[in-house]
């Protein structure tokens, strides 16, 4: 008897559940409406990158890929010391091996890494998801204006 009583409300429960309407967006005809601060993909900002490596140091997933090379700029004043300063010429995440903590983000003291609440970013095939530093420059356009630097005023 109990095993009856059981399928019974076991049916109806059912029954109820079927006639509802869903509640869930379909991702691709409706874009969701996503907090500020959420975690999407990683956006770099390559001016503010010195190749400091502290953050491809840092990632406990080894998926940041920095390369870069010195330049020498000229004295400013006359019998002034040349300075030199590095030159970024590849910065790639591979989102393949990127496990999302953050933790390079935290750790840039130049702010040139941020969450772009982008997740439009998907690929077909997993190969396809090492990011450039022109790919990754292109998210930035996406980070909201409140995560950004403050602007410094001059003297």
């Amino acid at each position: 008897m109990r095993g009856v009583t059981g399928l019974l409300r076991g049916l109806a429960t059912t029954g109820r559940t079927a006639t509802r309407r869903a509640h869930t967006a379909q991702y691709p005809h409706t874009e969701p409406e996503l907090p500020e601060r959420s975690r999407g993909v990683i956006a770099l900002l390559e001016d503010n990158c010195t190749s400091c490596m502290l953050c491809a140091r840092e990632c406990p997933d080894w998926c940041i890929t920095i390369d870069s090379h010195k330049e020498s700029l000229p004295a400013e004043t006359e019998g002034g010391r040349e300075r030199s300063h590095n030159v970024l010429d590849r910065f790639d995440i591979d989102f393949s091996l990127c496990m999302y903590c953050g933790i390079c983000i935290e750790v840039c003291p130049f702010d040139a890494l941020f969450w772009a609440p982008d997740f439009a970013y998907a690929e077909g095939d997993i190969r396809n998801l090492l990011h450039d530093k022109e790919r990754l420059g292109t998210f930035m356009d996406t980070v909201p204006d409140s995560a950004l630097p403050a602007a410094e005023d001059g003297p």
